[in-house]
């Protein structure tokens, strides 16, 4: 008895004995792991951005300086606060947006009212200045020559930022948008061509048909309340551009294109919401609106494959939906697989060109409307060379004054308003040593309302 009475407390010691060090691995783990974590954060909020800062400071570069993990986001935010609220001080809230006894009017100089923060750093630090966004470093050019030779460069060291991909991957997934390297460069060999003017001019009937059904609406409208009628456009301009392009990529399939717009309409909407702002980690999260995105992820991959296996199994003619599926054949050779090829890039031609056509067309119609001088001219000019005939893509060359009233709208008011590259290997540009890491950014509009480019009446 007393033999298997010592065994027992024998056995009882040595588990105990096996608890503790269990424990003590445990606890050495998440020790561990703890330290590794910390040390990665350390490493990447801190002590990352401030070298990439340092290595840019000892070449002159200089900008505000940032606060502790979240850089010079709280500063921006202040100078948004400040232009709102002297916007508020400054606008009568008892006075109707419409009013009849107003003369309508429109300011120009918006970049610095809407992005406060470029116009107020550009002033005190120069053409070339840095900022941060938490601990992602931007270099902000509006220096003319670094410009030019930036856009000389055609090197692949130079790609979209990866913060794209974490906050817009639900709506660009891997596509010509978002993807860097050589998927990009595959990408782009495979729908660049498709989006040439000569090919561009081949879509004019798609174009005249979806623009004009959406004037016979218009007209109808009008007729209905007696000759006259307030009509809200935007939402038809972006109907307009979505016809066409669902058109010119799925033709007999349009209607299926259509739903496929129509929920990729929706995501974009709910990303727009801001919920993924925090680099793409609260994606992971099952929120209420995490779910709505992965839901029509789903909705719009299963809509696109459904419309690609129709089309594998009938006889089309050539568009950009069968150059899409010749690309993928060869995806997987540089990393993407062949459906994600064909979903990312369905997506991707539709935000490329469904927002930028739609918004560069409401305000062209906006600023005729306030120069009806202007319109006057234009419209005489497209009586002039139509006349009874449809239009053409031969007779566009001939429309001077329309071709300037465009340029015009599009310096004024372009659809694009930062154009960002990450250096994805250190280069130099105009004897600036630019390390990898840092974001170029640069601001389209600030650059197109430059007096010392366009001069003196620039706005």
């Amino acid at each position: 008895m007393k033999i298997l009475k010592q065994q027992q407390m024998e056995g009882e010691k040595m588990e105990a004995e096996l608890l503790v060090v269990a424990a003590k691995i445990i606890l050495s783990v998440l020790v561990g792991g703890f330290l590794l974590l910390f040390l990665y954060l350390y490493e990447l909020l801190i002590l990352r951005p401030k070298g990439l800062r340092s290595k840019l400071q000892k070449q002159g570069i200089r900008g505000p300086p940032p606060s502790f993990l979240l850089g010079n986001i709280l500063a921006l935010k202040r100078l948004q606060s400040k232009v709102q609220s002297s916007a508020s001080k400054t606008t009568d809230p008892q006075k109707p947006y419409h009013d009849d006894d107003r003369v309508a009017s429109i300011c120009h100089q918006w970049p610095s009212k809407i992005f406060p923060h470029i116009e107020e750093w550009r002033n005190e630090y120069g053409p070339t200045f840095m900022y941060a966004l938490v601990h992602m470093q931007q270099l902000c050019i509006t220096d003319v020559e670094l410009l030019k030779e930036l856009g000389l460069c055609k090197s692949l060291i130079l790609g979209t930022p990866s913060i794209t991909s974490k906050i817009l991957g639900p709506l660009l997934g891997q596509g010509l948008l978002s993807s860097n390297g050589l998927i990009w460069a595959h990408q782009r060999k495979t729908i660049a061509p498709e989006l040439y003017l000569a090919k561009i001019k081949g879509m004019m009937d798609l174009i005249v048909d979806s623009t004009t059904s959406v004037l016979r609406t218009w007209e109808s409208e009008i007729q209905t309340q007696g000759g006259t009628a307030e009509i809200r456009i935007d939402e038809n301009l972006r109907n307009i551009s979505g016809d066409i392009i669902a058109k010119a990529c799925f033709q007999s399939n349009y209607s299926e294109g259509e739903e496929i717009f129509s929920r990729l309409r929706t995501l974009q909407k709910v990303l727009s919401k801001g919920m993924m702002g925090v680099e793409g980690l609260i994606r992971w999260l099952p929120t209420i609106e995490n779910r709505e995105i992965w839901r029509l992820e789903k909705e719009i991959e299963s809509m696109i494959l459904k419309v690609v296996k129709q089309r594998s199994e009938a006889s089309y003619e050539k568009n950009l939906l069968q150059m899409i599926l010749q690309g993928a054949e060869t995806s997987g050779e540089n990393g993407l697989s062949h459906k994600k090829f064909i979903v990312d890039n369905c997506k991707t031609i539709f935000i490329a060109a469904h927002e930028t056509t739609a918004v560069a067309a409401s305000w062209s119609l906006m600023l005729l409307a306030l120069h009806p001088d202007w319109q006057a001219r234009v419209r005489a000019e497209v009586l002039e060379i139509c006349g009874d005939r449809p239009l053409h893509a031969d007779m566009l060359p001939s429309m001077k004054v329309l071709t300037m009233v465009i340029q015009e709208v599009l310096r004024l008011y372009s659809p694009v308003f930062f154009l960002a590259r990450e250096v994805l290997e250190t280069i130099t540009l105009k004897n600036i040593v630019i390390p990898k890491g840092v974001v170029l950014q640069i601001p389209v509009p600030f650059l197109h309302q430059n007096p010392d480019i366009w001069g003196p009446d620039a706005y």
